[in-house]
């Protein structure tokens, strides 16, 4: 019983390495899904499911390493709505750097 308790933390460890700490598989899905579609939304794109829960999940990567360089360490990191949020802004941010690369207005 003690293996399996260890084995969830680690799986823990893991989830909190791709952007979401404190979350789970399922969660660390759903929070990138509904980052993706706010991102969609704020920066009126048009994707489909996959896609934003793949943009939500690679924004909280990519703004966890951003704010790392800057030292930057957010009190609510752990919490649902922190890594929402935290996921939201990456992927506003990658969807805005992905325009800027194709040319797109």
């Amino acid at each position: 019983m003690g293996e399996m308790a260890g084995g969830m933390g680690g799986m823990g460890g893991m989830h909190a390495s791709l952007g979401f700490q404190g979350v789970g598989f399922f969660m660390a899905i759903i929070i990138g899904a509904l980052a993706g579609f706010i991102a969609e939304k704020i920066t009126q794109s048009d994707h489909g499911l996959v896609t934003n829960i793949l943009l939500g999940i690679a924004g909280a990567v990519f703004m966890k390493f951003a704010l790392g360089l800057l030292g930057i360490r957010l009190m609510f990191a752990g919490w649902f709505i922190g890594n929402l949020l935290t996921a939201t802004a990456g992927a506003v941010i990658l969807i805005l750097l992905w325009r800027a690369v194709k040319g797109e207005g």
